[in-house]
């Protein structure tokens, strides 16, 4: 267990996961502490690098992405760095993580409609080949981080 996340730090993050805006003094009156006692708490995490950042949720579907795809690439030889250097700038992409197995890359990608991902995945063809499965429904999204028991 990391000693820097005892189970007062466990209980404000888990508070911070449900709610990153909840504030200092509810979260203070749920764990037991003083607001100032949680801002400090929390401060240190930030600056430990426990909490990375905080962001907005974002409805894909609500700003015009009506098509959600999961992109496997499975690079072709020399072709995966300058891929990793592409990736960094195409705007579809939303997580992208570099994977062992037989592909290299798996994608989560966010498209306005199924000619939009014809035209992203004519993009990818040049480094690898692709396999695409369209995300029917999220079943579990940014789930809580919990202590490992």
């Amino acid at each position: 267990m990391n000693p820097k996340i005892d189970e007062l730090n466990w209980k404000i993050l888990k508070q911070l996961q449900d709610n990153a805006r909840e504030s200092f003094a509810n979260i203070g009156r749920n764990v037991g502490l003083t607001a100032p006692a949680v801002a400090e708490r929390v401060k240190k995490m930030e600056d430990l690098g426990i909490i990375q950042g905080y962001k907005a949720k974002v409805s894909h579907a609500l700003t015009g992405h009506q098509l959600k795809a999961i992109i496997t690439l499975r690079a072709f030889m020399g072709k995966l760095k300058p891929f990793l250097a592409v990736v960094l700038n195409l705007e579809e992409v939303i997580n992208c993580y570099r994977i062992t197995g037989n592909e290299n890359i798996v994608m989560e990608v966010v498209l306005k409609d199924q000619f939009h991902l014809e035209k992203f995945i004519d993009q990818l063809i040049q480094y690898g080949e692709t396999r695409t499965h369209i995300v029917l429904s999220q079943v579990i999204s940014n789930a809580p981080m919990h202590k490992i028991k």
